[in-house]
């Protein structure tokens, strides 16, 4: 038995079909723009990143790059007093037990180019040992990306991170908001496209995958903040239900605008 087709509707019925579809992937495209805009700051750097959906969701506490490069022992020619020297300078200098105050360096910023400190100011001992290569005119493209020339060069490296995630509360809260109105937004998108001309076999699996993927986004966002692994839920699960839904937009307004079908003589 052949089934009801969105194509046999009215010509105006369906052209309003095509503009609901296009108000609902408006809508997935703004939410898709907020997301970026709400969480790309997460990780305290610029552009949106895995990251960024990491201290959201699970916290992180992340080494600052500088700190990494000097404690692996680069550049190796550096003298081992200019190294400490940065390393008192990042972490704070070490007390009569050898252990660091847990603050780290109150006056990280200050102390850069801090002229009481003459040739022992960290920015003299980049100068000295960092900017034939990490300078903006030296040759190593690699080593470019990493100016250290000026403290807003050096300060984007020179910061730890600790992200806490988003507090349990508001989290339920946008679970609450988002998943309700996500999975009614599924239904009637799937119900559409089930009254399309598409194969069966095609309109069953997608939607199945789009749902599964909406799933997938929500019980991450819960795990992850345990389970870190669950972020990649949140990601996977976020791109394969909404690109789904976009995608069977696009199905449902295609196969509308198609001329209906006559019946045989």
């Amino acid at each position: 038995m052949d089934h009801f087709r969105l194509r046999s509707l009215p010509l105006a019925v369906r052209l309003a079909i095509v503009c609901v579809c296009g108000v609902l992937g408006i809508g997935l495209s703004a939410s898709l723009q907020h997301m970026r805009w709400h969480y790309e700051k997460r990780d305290e750097r610029a552009g949106f990143t895995l990251d960024d959906v990491r201290g959201a969701y699970h916290g992180m506490r992340s080494i600052s790059p500088l700190r990494q490069a000097l404690e692996r022992g680069h550049p190796p020619a550096m003298p081992l007093a200019d190294r400490d020297a940065l390393l008192d300078w990042l972490l704070g200098k070490k007390d009569a037990a050898g252990n660091r105050p847990k603050e780290g360096n109150p006056k990280l910023s200050t102390d850069f180019d801090n002229l009481d400190l003459g040739e022992r100011a960290p920015a003299e001992i980049m100068r000295a040992n960092c900017l034939s290569c990490h300078g903006r005119g030296a040759t190593d493209p690699i080593a470019k990306t990493y100016p250290l020339e000026f403290w807003d060069d050096v300060k984007a490296i020179s910061f730890s991170r600790e992200i806490n995630p988003t507090d349990p509360k508001k989290l339920a809260i946008s679970i609450h908001a988002h998943a309700l109105s996500l999975g009614t937004m599924l239904v009637v998108i799937a119900g559409l496209f089930w009254c399309t001309g598409w194969p069966r076999r095609l309109v069953g699996w997608v939607t199945f995958l789009a749902a599964a993927g909406l799933l997938a986004d929500f019980a991450g966002q819960l795990a992850s903040r345990a389970w870190e692994p669950g972020i990649y839920l949140i990601v996977a699960g976020g791109a394969l239900g909404n690109g789904l839904m976009a995608l069977m937009l696009v199905g449902i307004s295609a196969d509308v605008l198609r001329p209906a079908k006559t019946p045989s003589a």
